[in-house]
């Protein structure tokens, strides 16, 4: 197995909530609430979940731009989180992020060259400076850019133009890890496989691994090795990337599934889908025991007071880790072969004339706005035929 470069160990963000003259403190908002995961040296790991859910909190508190409350993050076993200013800037140069803006994450005042050097002035000591110039160039060819538009400034480029600046600004330190916030939510779909395809080749020439935040569980899937399920602020799944969407064995994972929608036709309607029940609870005062027992169909009693470890359990073909009480593993995402099933005959044909075997009432062939107007109501008053040119009496030259 490959050496772990990344690993969050039991990582807690809870934010205070104030109020009042003297702004005491009467509760906290447990956006990240004991998150532990391990990122191993050029894998892709693919964090889903509902909005709130703390996806992004946590990609901040990886990068420590988000002090932890507690827990820890360590960088290929050194402690990220307690380290001092002068040794996190040093470690920071191998965690590098990718904002889900692609407008607003660059400095509109800036050029593309200013952008992307930036790093430099601060790591003067990765490349010098009579050199700055050609490694921006570098970069920007790298990500599938012009060189030559290296002094044009952020609002003269597209969208995806504008991520792709953002990801040569990500990798321009030669980072180890990556985290992706979202990267492509903001873009159009043929724009989205543009940038999925420059990060996995990106990947495969630099050795990166990726923490890959996103709300499309199948972009995630189709750049994912392992995927982590996200719920109130905790894992509610970690697995391979077959095992999640494949062999659920998480509720809230199942029902996530369920939702994705289908693109063949003829296997819509075929497959079962989950609908919850209620609303998410506020994550300033989470539920007891398993947070998502207010809306869980298995949920006993003893999801009200003792909350599920995250442990290998079954799903089917082996095992993966999940919290939950009551895991077994669900087909949610494979469909069963509809081909040979019966096809309603009203769309079995474009043919006028044949819409009679189905059961409907024959339309004639005739394309008169009066011939199939009586067809489809013989009682009907027919519309007197206004397409002839009379003479006006009162339209004469005067």
């Amino acid at each position: 197995m490959p050496e772990v470069v990344l690993s969050a160990q039991n990582l807690v963000k809870h934010y205070p909530i104030k109020k009042g003259v003297l702004r005491r403190t009467v509760g906290h908002v447990k956006a990240v609430d004991g998150v532990t995961f391990d990122l191993h040296k050029g894998e892709t790991l693919g964090i889903v979940g509902e909005s709130g859910c703390g996806k992004s909190t946590l990609g901040r508190l990886l990068m420590r731009l988000e002090e932890p409350t507690s827990g820890s993050v360590a960088f290929e076993g050194q402690d990220f989180s307690g380290a001092s200013a002068r040794d996190t800037r040093r470690l920071r140069r191998n965690i590098q992020i990718v904002f889900q803006d692609p407008y607003t994450s660059l400095n509109p005042r800036m050029t593309v060259g200013d952008i992307v050097g930036e790093p430099f002035e601060i790591h003067s000591d990765v490349v010098p400076k009579g050199g700055r110039r050609q490694r921006v160039q570098e970069l920007l060819d790298l990500v599938g850019l012009n060189p030559e538009h290296i002094n044009r400034y952020p609002h003269q480029f597209s969208g995806g133009q504008r991520q792709r600046i953002g990801i040569a600004r990500g990798i321009a330190l030669n980072p180890k890890v990556l985290i992706c916030d979202e990267p492509v939510s903001a873009l159009d779909v043929s724009v989205q496989a543009q940038v999925i395809n420059l990060m996995e080749k990106l990947q495969d020439e630099l050795g990166l691994a990726y923490v890959f935040i996103a709300h499309d569980l199948s972009v995630v899937r189709h750049i994912s090795d392992r995927v982590g399920v996200m719920y109130l602020g905790r894992l509610a799944e970690i697995g391979e990337e077959d095992e999640i969407y494949s062999r659920p064995t998480h509720p809230y994972t199942q029902a996530l599934l369920s939702a994705v929608p289908v693109p063949d036709p003829t296997l819509r309607g075929k497959r079962e889908q989950i609908v919850l029940e209620g609303d998410v609870p506020s994550p300033a005062n989470p539920p007891s025991g398993c947070r998502f027992h207010t809306r869980c169909w298995k949920a006993q009693d003893v999801c009200t007071t003792d909350e599920p470890d995250l442990q290998p359990r079954p799903d089917g073909a082996g095992e993966h880790q999940s919290a939950c009480h009551f895991a077994e593993p669900r087909a949610i995402v494979e469909t069963k072969d509809v081909s040979n099933l019966q096809h309603d005959a009203r769309f079995a044909t474009t043919k006028v004339e044949e819409l009679s075997e189905a059961g409907d009432t024959p339309v004639p062939d005739d394309r008169s706005t009066p011939a199939r107007a009586e067809a489809m109501d013989p009682t009907a008053e027919q519309p007197q035929d206004t397409t002839r040119v009379v003479e006006d009496p009162t339209d004469r030259p005067r």
